[in-house]
């Protein structure tokens, strides 16, 4: 495994990132908003992106947003399909919590599909903890699980 981690880079993102992989978002991306909405958010000053680049393709990447309270929330942790189950995850989220001390909070927040157990995963073996639950959050349907890390 050090190896591997030597080979993945990690950038803070900005629009040329963007530019390179927003034509592969959805096909490569999937469970990801748009990229309108990406966009978006790499030009609002409460939220920081990073990428994870590996042999100088994008194969990740992930976002905060500081929402004026004791945390800051993650946007988003998206891998490339044929990248998951390789630690890219794991590596983004260790740099998301390096990333949001610089908004000074206590807490990083988040929800997660409860249908979405992969990510439930990661999210406990890093450290974050089940604080509560949004009934039916996803399409009426599925509840969204609240999640903590205390910084």
């Amino acid at each position: 495994m050090g190896g591997f981690m030597k080979e993945i880079i990690i950038e803070k993102m900005n629009l040329e990132h963007f530019n390179r992989i927003k034509e592969i978002l959805l096909s490569e991306f999937d469970d990801f908003w748009n990229e309108k909405i990406l966009e978006e958010e790499l030009q609002n000053s409460n939220s920081k992106y990073i990428v994870a680049i590996k042999n100088d393709e994008i194969v990740g990447f992930a976002g905060i947003k500081y929402n004026f309270d004791d945390c800051v929330e993650i946007m988003n942790i998206v891998t490339k399909k044929n990248e998951r189950r390789t630690g890219i995850g794991k590596i983004l989220i260790e740099n998301i919590k390096e990333l949001a001390k610089e908004f000074n909070v206590k807490k990083i927040c988040l929800e997660v599909n409860e249908k979405n157990s992969p990510a439930i995963n990661l999210y406990h073996n890093n450290g974050f903890k089940q604080v509560g639950v949004r009934r039916k959050y996803y399409d009426g349907k599925f509840d969204a699980i609240l999640m903590d890390y205390n910084l």
